[in-house]
């Protein structure tokens, strides 16, 4: 067991000052972040292709620190993006169009049931669900595509090369200025529109709400939805993103597309369900629901975003902070409003 600063056994880190660790982890890190500019250095030369992923962990990560800090490296080291390939899940290939023109989709190797089992599965022999190590799931997902690219694992840039390099941040122990310095950030722009698109109303609301540990499946939350639902349907058509897709621990609104009277759901596959969603948000006049990733997606097309939740202290308030920032540097006007309930 570690301390909180992730370097000292627990019974030896609590009788250390705060300011001693500090150091110490700053100068480890220091360290890290060489080595890591070193290896992207090493990676960039020449002309073979870079594998980025696979990306399997949340989408708020994914939005607010794994493709900014994708955009950073390609500038930083002038990686062209037919050199880069991305390996994501859920068609998510716009996200990544300003840094790469190739993209591998999870779903296009494996069913939802099965991701969701080998991503809990992942989760459970890490200890978390951030991708901090190349586990067997990350290896059975790249396995394939290597062996198309004729490459090996030294062309592969795994997430666990950014929780590295900004583990001083999500330690807490340095501003949100250590992320930019590696990280760059930048409105998404909506490649191309589906066929449920041209059925949807042309100006609409779109609203994805499920329950969490900061938005809790209680009375008055579904209550909470269900008057929400009302009072946007009384201004206009609402578009609900219920995917009806089980990819994690999250439960979904059962009120919510009943309320709409417009979704997703119908022939909804797990290999396009971000994409279809992504496409609804950037067309949409605003987008309401709960608090937590999904959240930060709206303001990256730069679409106001509405987000509810029930108790503050169940947020990652360094997260929330960080995304704020960000926001206020796309646009002049608020992009992200927190409202909290009773």
């Amino acid at each position: 067991m570690t301390g909180r600063a992730g370097l000292f056994p627990y019974h030896a880190g609590r009788f250390l000052p705060r300011s001693f660790k500090l150091q110490i982890s700053r100068a480890l890190n220091n360290w890290t972040s060489r080595s890591i500019l070193n290896n992207l250095h090493t990676l960039s030369n020449g002309d073979k292709p870079i594998v980025a992923g696979p990306w399997v962990g949340e989408v708020g990560f994914e939005l607010l620190y794994w493709v900014p800090f994708l955009s950073w490296v390609t500038e930083q080291f002038n990686i062209a993006p037919d050199r880069l390939v991305i390996i994501s899940r859920g068609g998510v290939s716009d996200w990544y169009q300003h840094v790469s023109s190739r993209y591998h989709d999870v779903f296009d190797q494996l069913s939802a049931d099965e991701f969701r089992t080998r991503n809990a599965e992942r989760s459970s022999a890490v200890g978390e669900q951030k991708q901090v190590v190349v586990t067997n799931f990350d290896l059975s997902l790249l396995q394939p595509i290597l062996s198309n690219l004729r490459c090996g694992m030294d062309r592969v840039l795994h997430p666990s090369t950014m929780y590295r390099l900004f583990r001083l941040y999500l330690w807490g122990h340095v501003q949100s200025s250590w992320i930019e310095n590696y990280a760059q950030y930048r409105r998404f722009k909506l490649s191309g529109i589906s066929n449920l698109l041209t059925r949807l109303p042309s100006e609409y609301v779109a609203v994805k709400f499920y329950y969490s540990d900061s938005f809790p499946a209680t009375r008055e939350n579904r209550k909470l939805v269900r008057e929400i639902m009302s009072t946007l349907r009384e201004s206009g058509p609402v578009v609900s993103l219920s995917t009806g897709l089980s990819l994690d621990d999250h439960e979904e609104s059962n009120e919510e597309e009943d309320l709409t009277l417009q979704g997703i759901q119908n022939g909804l596959s797990p290999a396009t369900n971000l994409a279809l969603q992504s496409a609804i948000v950037a067309r949409a006049r605003s987008w309401v629901g709960t608090y937590g990733g999904f959240a930060y997606l709206a303001p990256f097309y730069g679409v106001p975003s509405t987000a509810y939740l029930s108790d503050r202290d169940k947020i990652n308030r360094q997260h929330l902070a960080l995304a704020q920032h960000v926001f206020s540097q796309l646009s002049p006007e608020p992009l992200l409003e927190i409202r909290e309930t009773g």
